[in-house]
C-alpha cells in the first residue's frame, strides 16, 4: 500500500525542463530508489527564507507526493509556505539552475533563492 498522495493534490509543480534535470541528477548521483526529492523552506538567506531542493529520505512529519513520477518528500508545516510554487530549470546563457516561482512569496532576493512572506 502506497502512501503517496497523486499530483493532483501536489503543493508544487515542476516543469518540463525541471523533471528532466531531476532525473538527469538522479542518475548521475545514482540515487537509491529510498530517497526522493526534498522541496522545504529553512530560515535564512537574504529575504528570510530560503528554498530546500535536494535527495533526501523520508522523515518524520513529512508528505510524501509522485509529481511527474519523482517522489517529492514535504514537511506539513512548509506547504504554508510553497502551495501553488512552479520549479523551472534555467539553462541559459543569463542564468542556469532551479528557479522558483513562489505566489506565496511577498519579496525574493536577487539570486532568487530567498524570500519573504
Amino acid at each position: 500500500m502506497s502512501t503517496a498522495i497523486d499530483t493532483a493534490f501536489a503543493p508544487v509543480t515542476f516543469t518540463e525542463g525541471a523533471v528532466k534535470e531531476i532525473f538527469k541528477l538522479k542518475d548521475q548521483q545514482e540515487i537509491s530508489e529510498e530517497f526522493g526529492l526534498r522541496v522545504g523552506v529553512e530560515g535564512g538567506g537574504c529575504a528570510g527564507m530560503n528554498y530546500v531542493l535536494g535527495f533526501d529520505q523520508k522523515k518524520d512529519g513529512d508528505q510524501e507526493f509522485i509529481i511527474d513520477g519523482i517522489k517529492v518528500f514535504m514537511h506539513k508545516a512548509h506547504q504554508m509556505y510553497l502551495l501553488g510554487m512552479q520549479v523551472d530549470w534555467q539553462d541559459g546563457l543569463n542564468a542556469r539552475g532551479f528557479t522558483f516561482s513562489n505566489p506565496n512569496a511577498a519579496s525574493t532576493c536577487g539570486c532568487g533563492t530567498s524570500f519573504s512572506v
